[in-house]
């Protein structure tokens, strides 16, 4: 069975809320919308206090090429754009809205019938993708109509669409396979229509033998579609190791892209998301979301509109646990901690993990003993040792020449580490300092206007 050449670990999965169907959950009566939801320039605020406005209206414009619409997710009265605490308690430009019932704009097509067919041409796709605000759903917020404007000189080969979810406890991917089999079909083929491919894969870690049996019923009616099992191994859902897994081309370091081997990966999530876009002329106003973790009463798999304050996703799947406890957005291997549960769902917010007891819980940090387990647990073939002490000494240009920038932050250096050193924390930092010397280099030399 295939999987990716190098590195990779493989912990427990934890997937509590894998049998759990999806649940509908009820709108809120305020909704924060931070105009930062995605990689590249936050978008711009096109609405301010005091309007009203419609569910699936814009209130928030990409400031650039590399940026993304944002939309109201629910109608009412939009009561501040200002400054509020984000999960990690940074404080980001918001807009808030007054929940008025739920009156949507009319060119939004909510009928749950299914649109199969798809005439458009492959820019009228991709206009309507830009003008949903569609992002990569997996966690990495990139722009999906960026990724999908092949470069001049780059061609597409194939598409592959990312139905692995090996983050442990996460379930959101698994029941969109489930439960929008048909439009994850219909939009594989809208987004093999746009890159002018006729060929795609939809990789599936064999821990999910449900969607791998469904979907390769469905993708019987498919022409071009297939469904990829692949081994269990942490992090195959990276794109890189993905991309491995089911090709065997190597990704090459950046500023390499997956375009550059011919390939363009779409998390199944954005996929159905796409096929709402175009298909229904949706924007991306809400997804489903997994809230876990063994000592929550009932784990659950909510579609929830964003800007839904996270706390109340919480209590309704029975509360905080007594005792000391960490809440991630994510799961527990690349999830963020949180500190401010009144902060809004968005639209990179896959799952929220409620970790107790031991696993809420770091182990003592003691000398490295040079095993080097992280160099053999990484997947993208560095020594997270290495980086990690350069980045503590702050010897930024050795850390930018040992390639700190191809790391994927998806931590199975310190899973393995026995000596529980924070090497994914100080890369991390030390990953952000090295981008931004990068990127203050580039426009030092940038020709002057």
């Amino acid at each position: 069975m295939k999987t990716f050449p190098i590195g990779g670990v493989h912990p427990s999965d934890n997937k509590l809320s894998r049998a759990v169907a999806v649940e509908r959950f009820a709108l809120p009566d305020e909704v924060r919308i931070p105009l930062a939801q995605h990689i590249g320039a936050p978008a711009v605020a096109k609405v301010a206090k005091g309007d009203k406005v419609l569910a699936g209206q814009l209130i928030a414009e990409a400031a650039s090429f590399m940026s993304a619409n944002i939309h109201a997710p629910v109608s009412g009265t939009v009561t501040a754009v200002d400054l509020q605490p984000n999960g990690q308690g940074v404080r980001q430009m918001m807009i808030t809205i007054k929940r008025e019932g739920d009156e949507w704009v009319p060119e939004v097509d909510l009928t749950p019938d299914l649109v199969r067919e798809c005439t458009l041409e492959p820019k009228e796709i991709l206009d309507r993708i830009k003008a949903a605000g569609i992002v990569g759903m997996g966690g990495a917020t990139f722009p999906t109509h960026v990724k999908l404007s092949v470069p001049p000189g780059k061609k597409a080969e194939f598409l592959i669409i990312n139905g692995v979810e090996c983050e442990p406890y996460l379930t959101s991917d698994h029941r969109t396979m489930l439960e929008k089999g048909e439009e994850l079909m219909v939009g594989t083929t809208i987004l093999m229509r746009v890159l002018g491919v006729k060929q795609a894969q939809i990789g599936i870690e064999n821990n999910k033998p449900d969607a791998i049996a469904f979907l390769r019923e469905l993708s019987k009616h498919y022409e071009g579609v297939r469904v990829t099992p692949l081994k269990v191994r942490y992090p195959q859902g990276g794109e890189k190791q993905l991309i491995a897994a089911v090709t065997g081309r190597q990704v090459p370091p950046p500023p390499g892209l997956p375009i550059d081997v011919g390939a363009v990966v779409c998390n199944a999530s954005t996929t159905v998301a796409v096929y709402e876009a175009v298909q229904k002329r949706k924007p991306l106003v809400e997804r489903i979301v997994t809230v876990t973790g063994k000592g929550m009463k009932t784990p659950s798999n909510y579609l929830v509109r964003m800007g839904t304050p996270i706390a109340s996703l919480v209590e309704a799947a029975g509360g905080l646990p007594e005792g000391d406890v960490k809440v991630l957005n994510g799961g527990p291997m690349m999830g963020r901690a949180m500190v401010d549960l009144s902060s809004p769902v968005t639209k990179g917010c896959s799952g929220i993990t409620v970790l107790g007891g031991a696993e809420a819980q770091r182990g003592a940090e003691s000398a490295c003993i040079k095993c080097a387990k992280c160099v053999q647990a990484c997947p993208m073939g560095l020594e997270p040792y290495l980086l990690s002490k350069l980045s503590r000494k702050q010897l930024w240009e050795r850390l930018e020449g040992e390639e700190v920038t191809s790391c994927i932050e998806c931590g199975c250096c310190q899973f393995t580490c026995p000596a529980d050193l924070p090497l994914l924390d100080y890369i991390r930092l030390g990953k952000q300092r090295v981008m931004g010397l990068i990127r203050a280099r580039a426009a030092a030399n940038a020709p002057k206007k």
